[in-house]
């Protein structure tokens, strides 16, 4: 059974990119949810194996308030995907645990080894 993955993304050109990219490495993509408030309903749901979660994200929950959440329901590794961020987000960021942090624009072949790397955790 192949590595299922959520990915939330709100920006739907960079979040079908990556869906195109993480199905090329063999992995299934889940869900991809754009917003906090879904990615937390759709990991409740969907139960995946790794979390690639934009940090900032539209609206009134950024993507470290939903890792926040989720933990709180199951221990999902979360890989962080960010633009740029300053430093007291990249702090909170780094408090909440992640697995693996990847700056964007997001290179296929780092991606496929963090993958990689954090299922071999799982």
């Amino acid at each position: 059974m192949p590595v299922s993955v959520l990915i939330v993304e709100d920006e739907i050109i960079v979040a079908m990119d990556l869906r195109l990219s993480v199905e090329d490495m063999g992995y299934d993509v889940s869900a991809i949810a754009f917003s906090g408030h879904d990615a937390i309903l759709q990991a409740a749901s969907l139960r995946p194996d790794v979390i690639l979660m934009d940090i900032k994200l539209k609206g009134e929950m950024d993507g470290i308030s939903a890792v926040e959440h989720i933990r709180k329901e199951m221990d999902v590794p979360v890989i962080y995907i960010t633009g740029n961020s300053d430093d007291s987000t990249m702090e909170r960021a780094m408090q909440s645990g992640p697995a693996a942090y990847i700056s964007k624009p997001v290179i296929d072949e780092l991606l496929r080894n963090t993958i990689e790397k954090v299922v071999g955790a799982v």
